[in-house]
């Protein structure tokens, strides 16, 4: 039996009312609603003084849920943390450590950034992978490009990941890369509707909640621009290195010198620039054009005193084999188009960067 829909939960939370009368969803207590499968999921988000009052109310709602014809597994989560509380009864937490943090077994962590969209990061970031583990590094390679997540179709993986005691969550792995993505989690046409402190809580779940074992280099897919995803992983981890894309034309390099300033900002050591889709070779006649200009990020990285780590061409099997499932690095490890990326990863690990 197939489960329900979206509309048909959202249907029957309306049921539910709070103490004032006001269904649930009108009231805007359904946070985070998950639909998959069967499985319902959401979050009530109460004030702390309506915690105790609202607690029937939940229970209602699960109840409503369990009942839908279809629903295999119902769960609401009612979140209301008392600060008017007497110190003495307030629950004791561990101090968290202050600073970045570094993340148990892995050795190096390197994120993949760009200042705009569009402009191949996670496209790169899953060769680059896959490039890392072809030299005999153990890799990781978080998506944490929330509202955009890619790198599950980019590296041919699917399902969720599993959890065997409720807290740990077990990454999935292909083409020699340990992988996570909210996309793994989400149905492939699914909009992530999340607030700044879901987003960061996300992130600090898959890197401190999935099990990556021992790696030696963590490749974190950013999200685009200079928000809540780069603030949050550059001031809760250690973050050793990042790498910034960008394509030739200025109003990509605008961008991408943002970019590098923010990391500057958190104290995180820029490794370098790559310039991506640099230039393009005629399948039929061999004559190479530069589509987007050429030499604008190595004049770019000069002028702001970090390394042009690679200039990658614009091809069409790049796009074809991401797409596809298989990296043009795992697909034709020998030919032409991942010759850039093999070279990029080599150096990386020359230097000591991965």
């Amino acid at each position: 039996m197939s489960g329900p829909t979206r509309e048909e939960v959202l249907a029957t939370l309306k049921s539910v009312r709070t103490p004032e009368g006001t269904d649930i969803v009108s009231a805007g207590l359904v946070r985070a609603l998950s639909v998959d499968d069967g499985a319902v999921r959401f979050v009530m988000e109460v004030p702390p003084s309506r915690g105790e009052a609202m607690e029937p109310v939940r229970a209602e709602a699960e109840a409503a849920l369990t009942a839908i014809a279809g629903v295999t597994k119902a769960s609401v989560l009612l979140t209301a943390h008392s600060e008017s509380a007497p110190p003495e009864l307030k629950p004791r937490r561990p101090a968290e450590p202050s600073g970045p943090q570094p993340v148990p077994g892995v050795d190096r962590i390197l994120a993949i950034a760009s200042g705009k969209g569009g402009v191949g990061k996670s496209t790169l970031a899953a060769n680059l992978a896959v490039a890392l583990a072809a030299e005999g590094r153990r890799v990781g390679l978080l998506d944490a490009d929330v509202y955009g997540p890619s790198q599950p179709r980019m590296l041919g993986v699917s399902g969720r990941p599993a959890s065997p005691d409720g807290k740990t969550i077990l990454p999935l792995r292909n083409h020699g890369v340990t992988m996570m993505s909210m996309g793994l989690m989400t149905n492939e046409d699914q909009a992530v509707v999340w607030r700044g402190p879901m987003l960061m809580g996300a992130l600090q779940q898959m890197m401190n909640q999935v099990q990556w074992g021992a790696l030696d280099v963590l490749l974190v897919d950013l999200p685009p621009g200079t928000g809540d995803v780069q603030m949050t992983l550059s001031q809760k981890f250690r973050v050793d290195g990042a790498i910034v894309i960008s394509t030739p034309q200025d109003v990509a390099l605008i961008d991408a010198r943002k970019g590098i300033d923010m990391f500057r900002q958190m104290n995180v050591p820029v490794v370098g620039m790559v310039e991506n889709m640099s230039t393009h070779i005629c399948s039929n006649c061999g004559h190479e054009e530069h589509i987007f200009g050429h030499g604008g990020v190595a004049a770019e990285a000069a002028k702001l005193g970090v390394p042009l780590l690679a200039e990658i061409p614009l091809h069409l099997s790049i796009r074809v084999a991401a797409d596809g499932g298989a990296p043009v690095v795992a697909s034709k490890p020998q030919g032409a188009e991942a010759a850039s990326f093999r070279a990029l990863a080599r150096r990386l690990v020359a230097d000591g960067h991965a």
